[in-house]
């Protein structure tokens, strides 16, 4: 059977496993996504699945602040012992999450986290939207749902799309880290500081900034 993009996207999807990793495993076992998933879990997801209830209460609070000095980060991301709280992969990671909260700015850090009051006015705003372009209301429902994800990817920081690789979101980015790792790893909170922020100023892209400081 032939490994289309389609199929290793759809395999990334549902296990956070790396591009290259789906398509071996799905290779392995000639394109059949429910037996490339137990390839997977059989590889070390599975393992990273069962440190879900495992306690994790180590790990680092890391600072970044943006070259110019104009967007701070504190993110406390936890893992279970202080020998790979130190190690270099678990500060990179701290390091390309903190990166993640300076350029995305995630309003929530998971989508559980979303005031119902919050879901309750978007579906307001969008449905009124929809209805004056002329949609029927079936179709206006099924728009709504899509728009509603669509929300939680730009403003829930787990739902977000990687800065690093607009393939991955940063929930696959730490099951990846899960697995290679060994323990279980958790963002815990954040704090976002933003020159300025409130006050009426020039708009800045400081996307873009972060961007490149990110490529150097």
């Amino acid at each position: 059977m032939a490994i289309t993009a389609g199929l290793v996207k759809e395999l990334r999807t549902k296990t956070g496993a790396g591009m290259m990793d789906c398509k071996k495993a799905l290779s392995a076992t000639d394109g059949d996504l429910d037996k490339a998933i137990d390839f997977l879990r059989e590889k070390g997801l599975a393992a990273a699945a069962k440190k879900a209830d495992r306690i994790a209460a180590e790990g680092l609070v890391y600072s970044y602040i943006h070259g110019n000095g104009r967007i701070g980060v504190l993110v406390e991301v936890n893992c279970e012992t202080d020998f790979v709280a130190q190690t270099d992969g678990f500060k990179d990671l701290c390091k390309d999450i903190a990166m993640q909260i300076a350029a995305a700015k995630p309003a929530y850090l998971k989508r559980e986290e979303v005031p119902q009051e919050v879901l309750d006015h978007e579906r307001e705003v969008l449905s009124k939207q929809a209805l004056n372009e002329g949609k029927p209301q079936h179709i206006v429902d099924k728009m709504i749902v899509g728009r509603i994800e669509k929300y939680y990817k730009e403003n829930c920081l787990l739902d977000q799309e990687f800065i690093k690789d607009a393939d991955k979101t940063i929930s696959q980015v730490i099951t990846e880290q899960i697995a290679k790792i060994g323990e279980k790893i958790d963002i815990r909170r954040y704090v976002r500081y933003e020159l300025g922020e409130g006050m009426e100023k020039r708009n800045d892209d400081f996307v873009s900034e972060v961007m490149a400081q990110v490529k150097k």
